[in-house]
């Protein structure tokens, strides 16, 4: 496989997405990697770019083929419903026709089990209107990965996700079958799901539920 490929991610400073960047970094199929960022990252590689962007006010993005979106926050971190709404749709759907424009074929999207533009939960609801606003551009194909618990070190500690973690790691063991969506995944390895993914060149928009994608990271051979 040679390198002749460009991916382009948005949030790299996150947990699924500093994962996700490593792996891009490493994987023979791309020879740029561009970061669009709000402040540098701490990360120095001869395929790196990194590119300080306004959200707020984002008009161009550079050309690539393959886009990871790794963009989000939560509420409490937001601040309020509207600060939330904003980074979770609007900057995602804003990096979606970026990208889009400078004539990106794929999208890659972490999302949320749950996600749906129909949900009586606020934050459920905002993660399936982003994804529908997504899959409605003209992509050659856009995929997006919902995700149960994410499991890793945050920079941030969530008491509620860590008492959720541990309690995770206790019964993960017995969910399986039709509760095996429920169970806690690793970032890396919806980071890894992603990358895999995006070397398929599929067509069309698909929808990843969780323990989808931990089969796809584990085919994945290291």
């Amino acid at each position: 496989m040679t390198e002749t490929k460009t991916a382009l991610i948005a949030g790299a400073g996150g947990l699924t997405g500093a994962f996700c960047l490593q792996l891009l970094l490493q994987h023979p199929a791309y020879k740029t990697i561009i970061a669009v960022v709000r402040k540098p990252l701490a990360v120095q590689h001869p395929k790196l770019q990194q590119i300080a962007v306004d959200f707020d006010n984002l008009q161009t993005l550079p050309a690539a083929d393959d886009v990871f979106c790794c963009l989000g926050t939560t509420i409490k971190k937001a601040g309020s419903q509207a600060n939330f709404r904003k980074v979770d749709y609007g900057y995602v759907v804003g990096v979606a026709k970026a990208a889009l424009a400078s004539g990106a074929k794929r999208f890659l999207l972490v999302s949320s089990m749950g996600a749906s533009a129909t949900s009586g939960i606020f934050y459920s609801r905002v993660k399936g209107e982003t994804e529908d606003a997504v899959m409605q551009l003209p992509y050659e194909a856009v995929h997006i990965f919902r995700p149960s618990l994410l499991l890793g070190n945050r920079q941030e500690h969530r008491l509620g996700e860590s008492m959720a973690m541990t309690a995770f790691k206790l019964v993960g063991f017995v969910m399986v079958g039709p509760l095996a969506k429920y169970r806690g995944i690793p970032a890396s390895d919806v980071a890894k799901a992603m990358v895999a993914v995006a070397q398929q060149n599929s067509r069309g928009n698909r929808i990843y539920l969780s323990d989808e994608v931990q089969q796809i990271a584990s085919s994945v051979t290291d």
